[in-house]
């Protein structure tokens, strides 16, 4: 029985639907093994809030539509779990901190809205790096086990990564088929790498950022991840109404090799890396190798610049627009997080930054600087443009991550670790261009997975998930 239920939560969308159309499944069962996959998995601290009744009832509305014969849509039935900075109407909308506890938002953000008019069935709202500020999930708020901080689906001694911490545990974990997270400088591809599944960061402004708990308005996006890269693409499809997949060839691909995106990686991830490159190769597809592209340096001068730069006046302005009674004074003074905690004290609320030696200078112009017509995010992307024109590239293919899942304690607070595994995910988002996780295997001395990321042009969306359902049809996917 134990087994079934794995299998029955291990079906893609694509299975899932057609097990209801032979019969072979209902809505309801299928939630219901999700239901008692999230009880089983507590001590991941997954989730926030799980609305079972809610869930069970749509999914009987679900196997009553489809029993009737009526129409249906293309997520009918399907259990998917929502980030909980993304508003989801009559369910509680934390961002993972104690200030929005009680916060119940009446209506749903644009993209839960269309997954719902799909038929999506919202399991739940899932546990986060505390407002989203940071990459490993390590957050002690709104636990549901005994240890601190969402835990990873392949050893709960390790983190599941952030800020999409708990959608990616939970997909992970096959506690649902699919789910949504927003990503700033990485959230949409590292809890996805640590946790063996693919997703997507859309194009930013792509997606609607209406009814979302922000931290820098220009660098958020909502994205899509899920247990296989075509049903990735199915819910761009339905958030964005774009249906279009181009028909690729392996032979056909090139992809650029930034060489600072390759360093600093640990046993597994090389290894791993290396093996996918030399098998992509092998089937036809071509490599130009960049050398140091300069992104990485590039971004230096604008990542974190934009996003202290953008934080106060982002949820600032969300409070006012969403009827919030409280400050962002009042915010920052319960937050549970100490990473949290200090950057906003030093950096959000006063308006700061650090430059050489630590020392503190009012962020505003170096954000003026970064935003300014040819300023610093303009060179970026003009750099990304150019190796793209110049060398006919679909994508940049390199690590996620530097490494597999660390260890959960708090050394995990430590700017070194945050720093190694935002190492390559922050540059095209701070570009604004699409970019997909794709898992590429297990290390064999962790067994922790390790994933691939594709970073292409802006608005080549739909081409880079083609390219990730071509690709996975090389590597497979990552199982439970």
């Amino acid at each position: 029985m134990q087994e079934n239920k794995r299998n029955v939560t291990d079906l893609t969308i694509a299975e899932a639907q057609m097990a209801f159309k032979d019969g072979r499944m209902t809505s309801t069962q299928l939630v219901q093994a999700c239901l008692e996959r999230i009880d089983e998995g507590k001590d991941l601290n997954a989730f926030v809030t799980v609305d079972a009744e809610g869930a069970l009832a749509a999914a009987a509305a679900a196997d009553a539509q489809r029993s009737s014969g009526a129409r249906l849509g293309p997520l009918s039935g399907i259990p998917i779990v929502i980030k909980d900075n993304i508003h989801s109407a009559g369910i509680r909308c934390t961002a993972g901190t104690p200030a929005f506890a009680e916060f119940v938002p009446a209506t749903d953000a644009p993209t839960v809205a269309r997954l719902r008019a799909a038929g999506a069935i919202v399991l739940g709202k899932t546990n986060m790096h505390e407002l989203a500020y940071g990459a490993t999930g390590y957050n002690g708020a709104f636990n549901t086990g005994p240890n601190r901080g969402v835990r990873n689906a392949y050893d709960s001694t390790r983190v599941a990564g952030g800020s999409s911490s708990g959608s990616g545990t939970a997909l992970g974990a096959r506690m649902a088929l699919a789910a949504l997270g927003t990503d700033t400088g990485g959230s949409m591809r590292i809890p996805p790498s640590l946790n063996g599944v693919p997703s997507l960061r859309p194009t930013q402004d792509r997606y609607s950022g209406a009814g979302v708990i922000p931290i820098a308005k220009s660098r958020d996006t909502v994205g899509p991840m899920a247990l296989a890269m075509t049903d990735v693409a199915l819910l761009d499809e339905v958030i964005t109404g774009e249906t279009e997949l181009p028909n690729l060839s392996l032979h056909e691909l090139r992809f650029g090799i930034p060489a600072e995106f390759w360093l600093n990686l640990d046993e597994d991830t090389r290894e791993l890396a290396g093996q996918a490159k030399a098998k992509l190769k092998a089937l036809g597809v071509t490599f130009v190798e960049l050398g140091e592209s300069g992104l990485a340096a590039l971004n230096a001068e604008v990542g974190f610049q934009v996003v202290i730069g953008e934080s106060r006046s982002s949820m600032t302005e969300y409070l006012e627009e969403n009827g919030h009674r409280m400050t962002i004074e009042q915010i920052a003074s319960k937050i549970d997080s100490p990473d949290v905690k200090w950057i906003y004290e030093n950096w959000v609320l006063p308006g700061k930054f650090p430059v050489a030696q630590g020392e503190l200078v009012d962020v505003a112009p170096l954000y003026d600087s970064a935003q300014a017509v040819g300023g610093g995010r303009d060179k970026l992307r003009a750099r990304y443009n150019e190796m793209f024109d110049t060398h006919a590239l679909d994508a940049m293919m390199f690590p996620t991550t530097a490494c597999v899942a660390p260890l959960a304690n708090d050394s995990i607070y430590e700017e070194e670790n945050f720093r190694h595994l935002i190492q390559n995910t922050e540059p095209m988002a701070s570009a604004g261009l699409p970019g997909i996780n794709l898992p590429i295997g297990r290390g064999s001395r962790t067994g922790m997975p390790v994933g691939m990321e594709f970073d292409g042009r802006r608005g080549s969306d739909r081409r880079m998930l083609a390219i990730g359902i071509l690709l996975e049809s090389v590597f497979g996917r990552v199982r439970p």
